[in-house]
């Protein structure tokens, strides 16, 4: 296995983890709040896959889904098409209302583009720095480390949260 198979493989898994925690969700489900400031199912989703759309798109120079291919306009979410859920408040928490189609199209969509930026990596390319400011200085390989951490913990995040909200009958 290639390390870009492997990558494929990695992101693959958090796609299976998303989809679990939406399947046939309610958007009650998909918002419910184990307490009143705690993250939602469809605001993980969301967030896991801003930031991976972002991440992706700066890796690879391309332009995001998100805004790309019109699913800002979709979401219609009262912050910019840039926001990535990074410093969100509880109310922006709130304010992400989407149905589990809507949610799993979006992470479908970033998954794509991310296995077909990652199917074109050379062993040599995670090894390219895109970001001296940081000691050591920041590589594709890093990033990619960075972004499966990320994700990986939010769609657990997410599938937890599934399991608390079916438990309350949400």
């Amino acid at each position: 296995m290639t390390p870009s198979e492997l990558l494929i493989e990695e992101f693959s898994r958090i796609q299976g983890t998303v989809h679990r925690a939406l399947k046939d969700a309610s958007v009650a489900t998909l918002t419910f709040r184990a307490d009143a400031d705690a993250n939602t199912i469809a605001w993980l989703t969301w967030h896991l896959s801003r930031v991976q759309d972002d991440h992706l798109a700066d890796l690879a120079s391309a332009e995001q889904v998100y805004a790309n291919q019109g699913w800002a306009d979709r979401f219609d979410l009262p912050f910019g098409p840039t926001a990535t859920g990074y410093g969100h408040s509880s109310a922006d928490v709130a304010a992400v209302q989407a149905d589990a189609e809507l949610l799993g199209g979006y992470y479908d969509a970033v998954h794509a583009a991310t296995a077909a930026y990652l199917a074109t990596l050379t062993d040599a390319d995670l090894d390219r720095v895109i970001d001296e400011s940081w000691t050591p200085a920041v590589t594709v390989g890093a990033r990619l480390a960075s972004m499966l951490s990320d994700d990986l913990q939010h769609a657990g995040q997410a599938a937890f949260v599934r399991g608390l909200a079916d438990r309350a009958g949400a």
